[in-house]
Order: structure tokens, then sequence, then C-alpha cells
């Protein structure tokens, strides 16, 4: 009887292992998510480009900026 109730001990404890398991990958991946989905948010864009904007279905500016482009 002993062993029997130890097996359950052992059982109940591998469920409770495996849900704490789950409960953690669901929680990094929403973390994840939210860090995918801020970008930078907190940050904000720092300049706009001054350069003329070429193809209007492009959007690509060129010309200077307004700070150095970092190394």
């Amino acid at each position: 009887m002993f062993e029997y109730e130890m097996h359950q001990l052992r059982a109940a404890d591998l469920g409770r292992e495996a849900a704490d398991g789950r409960l953690l990958r669901e929680a990094r991946t929403v973390r994840a998510a939210a860090r995918r989905s801020a970008g930078h948010e907190a940050e904000g864009q720092v300049s706009k480009p001054l350069g003329k904007v070429i193809g209007k279905t492009l959007g690509k500016t060129f010309g200077k900026t307004r700070f150095t482009r970092a190394a």
C-alpha cells in the first residue's frame, strides 16, 4: 500500500510541474508577442528623413537625415 501512495504523490507532483511549465511557456509567449507588437512604441521615432520622397508606392526617402547614422 505504501508504494501505491508514493506513486500517487509522485504522479500529482509531475502533474503540477507540467502545469507550471505550461503556464511559464504561455507567459513567455505572451510577453514576446507584446514586445514584437510594441516595436519602438516606448522610444518613439527619433527623427524623420529630410530628403524628398521618390515613388509614391515605395515610400522611400533619399537624402540627408537630421542625425548622423550610428556606426
